[in-house]
């Protein structure tokens, strides 16, 4: 039988009140509010922080706190990556990131979302007296090269092609292809590069 952290990794319907996922997912809050209050200077620490957080982070990685995770884990960043400053993502599933890319302030991924019924949303089992939302997953990828302005927000399952920029404020519901500009809500290919 397949744990919970599984399921959710294979885009099915699982358990977020599972003890395994919830004890990663204090732990993260942990990591990040340490990751905040370290000295911006000090790039061992920060470094060193970022390793226990992160599944996986190339060389020359920036990242402005705060940033916001469900579990860290499952965030992959490639070499030459920044991530301005108040960013949300919800690794429920894979997040990656390629080489050379850029994340503007307030961008929200979102590899997690819920049933669209609401009396297919509540779990109706409750931890520590709360009823978590059933929720299913599916990953997201940015390529290399890939700038993606502020504010914007790409949705689960969404691959943005290499050498593609996402105007600010966009909200990213279907794949963009590499080496275009795309804008908008939703998101569209407005010429290519």
């Amino acid at each position: 039988m397949r744990t919970e952290k599984e399921k959710m990794l294979a885009g099915e319907t699982y358990d977020c009140g599972d003890k395994e996922l919830i004890t990663r997912w204090h732990l993260a809050k942990r990591l990040t509010k340490a990751y905040y209050e370290t000295d911006t200077a000090d790039r061992d620490a920060l470094n060193h922080i970022l390793d226990q957080l992160l599944g996986s982070r190339g060389e020359n990685v920036w990242i402005s706190a705060p940033l916001h995770v469900d579990y860290g884990k499952n965030i992959h960043l490639g070499n030459n990556i920044e991530i301005n400053m108040n960013c949300t993502f919800l690794d429920c599933n894979t997040i990656t990131i390629g080489d050379n890319s850029g994340i503007g302030p307030n961008v929200q991924i979102y590899a997690v979302g819920h049933p669209v019924k609401p009396e297919e949303r509540l779990s109706h089992k409750e931890e520590d007296g709360f009823p978590f939302w059933n929720s299913n997953t599916a990953p997201v990828t940015i390529g290399k090269n890939v700038w993606i302005g502020g504010g914007s927000i790409i949705l689960p399952g969404v691959t943005i092609g290499d050498n593609t920029t996402i105007g600010a404020g966009s909200v990213v519901t279907k794949s963009i292809p590499a080496n275009c500009l795309a804008a908008g809500n939703p998101c569209k290919v407005i010429r290519n590069l």
